[in-house]
């Protein structure tokens, strides 16, 4: 096995050959629980701009919004919510889902993130899995009914009192609380907590127990969206997300000058941790457009808010520079931002730089378990490294890019990447067996097919089950999409291997064409021939409208994959 390098300064670019780095170590870590970060931004700007909820009428400055988190921690705590406990958030982007990521970070109490796309099987799976004592809840969020599902989960709601719920699926819960304030049997609403928290407020209390708590304890469980399998709790502590935010911000060169754009939902780390926590970190204003991503709303936001940073995964970018209506936003004022959450196609960030003013747009790369950021890009780095790469290793992080075997890979060469350092999470919550196949000797197998340059910047390459093998060739699906990309009439596009008697797999494109745009599948394959390797010319071509994505917009190759061995009558032998 190949020994690394001591641990006594930073190894930004590999040494020896080897795909290994180690992130800077200048800036120390913070030893600040979530709570403790927001009352020093608090502080230092008190008067300063902090959030602005432009669908609900909200503009608070950071004072007014560290009151208004202490008066929910204070009325969380009249009901019984102590540190530990854990409590569900499950909403769209509304100023209720912020002021509970900092309330329950004022109290201990551990924030349970629930993607607002689960429907029931899901919900009752996650709310027992990690027994929430309470859940937060919108009225309802596109199609979803939450309290009407919630009410079908505990029909016991209709004859009990809040706080002394005992409902036969959901054990362990005792409170609803509702983000409307219609009267629903059973359940508080947010406003009565809120009253509540207004007439017992102590601020010395809340004080006394945010001395009691410690960086390094839990403070969030964020469940990944796997394919297959339930979902996994990765549960963060303090130190995971109040760090990454802060060398985030940094990358970015963030400060009390700037305001956000966040399109990107909250249930996420890109909204919690990339967004939130790194405009806590250095005083940033919070602009959110509204409870979902739209792309003129976003860019009204932008416009109108006078943002000078905006996120987004590639396809809201795609969005946004594709409205029929961009060229009437005034988007002088952007500079900075993060593309991330999905690999982002080069010819899109080449856009981005070029329409929306963002030259300084950095990317970054991790995941859920991770805090979530590894590597990112900076404003500094060359602007062929920032649109080709997902940048550089983050302080006080180590990577490894590693063969089957688990040996170090030649610089260059792909392998999957493994993190290692303050940002690993504590584990999968309840699961101790999925936590020890994932964490190695403290390294995070990612799962994700990487390679490190030699001046140490990463490339990902796609995910191992992702990678598909035709006759023996392997071959990385991203290859193929960065290089469809540059065909003018191509929107987005996904390829994914599917089963193939004769070589195994065969190459398979999704294909969503620019608007007013025609094209076949024998023009798509002519523009690869001679210009990559045969055996990486699509065979499979299927031009659709949409591509099925996840709530925050990752693609879905799972299902495309099904759904063309259905469509195309496939079989899929077994294989050792």
């Amino acid at each position: 096995m190949t020994t690394h390098p001591s641990r006594d300064d930073a190894i930004i670019e590999p040494r020896d050959g080897l795909s290994y780095v180690r992130g800077s170590t200048d800036i120390p870590l913070s030893e600040a629980t979530v709570s403790q970060f927001l009352r020093d931004t608090a502080e230092r700007f008190a008067d300063r701009p902090a959030v602005v909820f432009r669908e609900q009428g909200i503009r608070w400055t950071w004072r007014e919004f560290a009151q208004e988190v202490d008066l929910l921690a204070a009325g969380l705590l009249a009901l019984g919510i102590e540190k530990g406990d854990r409590v569900g958030i499950w909403s769209p982007n509304r100023v209720e889902w912020l002021l509970t990521q900092f309330a329950t970070a004022r109290i201990g109490a551990v924030l349970v993130n629930i993607n607002p796309a689960y429907r029931l099987a899901e919900l009752e799976y996650a709310l027992n899995k990690v027994g929430c004592k309470a859940i937060i809840a919108a009225e309802r969020f596109k199609s979803s009914m939450y309290l009407e599902m919630l009410q079908e989960l505990a029909p016991e709601l209709a004859t009990q009192s809040p706080g002394q719920l005992h409902v036969a699926r959901l054990p362990e819960l005792r409170y609803v609380i509702r983000m409307c304030d219609t009267e629903t049997p059973g359940m508080l609403s947010f406003s009565d907590v809120i009253e509540q928290g207004r007439a017992t407020l102590d601020v010395a209390r809340l004080d006394d127990i945010g001395a009691t708590l410690s960086c390094h304890e839990p403070i969030n469980i964020q469940f990944t969206s796997g394919t297959t399998g339930n979902p996994k709790g990765a549960t963060l502590t303090h130190s995971n997300v109040v760090n990454n935010a802060r060398y985030i911000a940094m990358a970015m060169r963030l400060s009390e000058q700037d305001g956000l754009c966040i399109p990107v939902p909250l249930y996420h780390c890109f909204g919690m941790v990339l967004a939130v926590l790194a405009c806590v970190s250095v005083g940033a204003n919070m602009v959110f457009p509204g409870e979902a991503f739209d792309p003129a709303a976003a860019l009204a936001a932008v416009a109108e808010e006078k943002c000078s940073a905006l996120h987004g995964v590639p396809t809201m970018f795609i969005a946004e520079l594709d409205h029929p209506d961009f060229a009437s936003f005034d988007l002088s004022r952007l500079r900075t931002g993060i593309m991330a959450g999905s690999p982002c196609p080069i010819e899109t960030m080449k856009r981005v730089v070029s329409r929306m003013h963002l030259g300084e747009i950095t990317i970054a790369y991790g995941m859920t378990e991770t805090s979530p950021v590894s590597f990112q890009s900076s404003t500094a780095d060359p602007l062929d490294k920032r649109t080709t790469t997902v940048g550089r290793i983050q302080p006080h992080l180590e990577v490894k890019v590693v063969d089957p075997l688990g040996d170090i890979v030649p610089v260059g060469e792909t392998g999957e990447l493994c993190t290692r350092g303050y940002s690993v999470m504590q584990g999968y919550w309840g699961d101790e067996a999925k936590t020890r196949e994932s964490i190695v000797d403290g390294w995070m197998h990612t799962g994700d097919l990487a390679t490190l340059d030699a001046e140490g910047y990463c490339n990902i390459v796609g995910r191992l089950k992702d990678m598909l093998i035709r006759g023996g060739e392997n071959i990385y699906p991203r290859e193929i999409e960065e290089f469809l990309f540059r065909h003018p009439k191509i929107q987005s596009v996904q390829v994914f291997g599917v089963p193939d008697t004769k070589y195994g797999e065969e190459v398979c494109a999704w294909v969503v064409l620019r608007s007013g745009e025609q094209a076949s599948a024998e023009e798509i394959q002519q523009f690869c021939q001679g210009q990559i390797a045969h055996y990486k010319v699509p065979k499979y071509i299927r031009f659709v409208d949409e591509l099925p994505m996840t709530v925050t917009g990752k693609v879905q190759k799972f299902i495309m994959r099904e759904r063309m061995i259905n469509e195309l009558s496939l079989r899929q032998d077994r294989t050792a």
